[in-house]
């Protein structure tokens, strides 16, 4: 069981600089369509629900905002553009 532990991190250590610049993007994207549900879903909640879609807000907006400060520290702009082109990309892989 250690091996299979140990092949994955390879694999993630084996992407280029590119394909971990993609997935960044990819998971602030996520990150940001997960917020904008769980604020849709707080507009409706009852009783105990509003404490667990206020929990859902504040983890993915602190998620978010690390996510965004570690693409600038990698010089990365997640915009409209990048956006389309990752959401076409994922349809096209379907």
């Amino acid at each position: 069981m250690q091996n299979d532990y140990y092949e994955k991190e390879e694999k993630i250590i084996e992407k280029t600089e590119i394909e971990k610049e993609i997935e960044l993007i990819k998971t602030i994207i996520k990150t940001r369509e997960e917020l904008k549900v769980a604020n849709c879903n707080f507009e409706y909640a009852q009783d105990d629900l509003v404490d667990y879609y206020t929990y859902q807000i504040k983890a993915n907006q602190a998620k978010l905002n690390y996510l965004i400060k570690l693409a600038k520290t990698k010089g990365l702009e997640v915009d409209m553009i990048n956006d389309i082109k990752f959401s076409l990309w994922d349809e096209e892989a379907v």
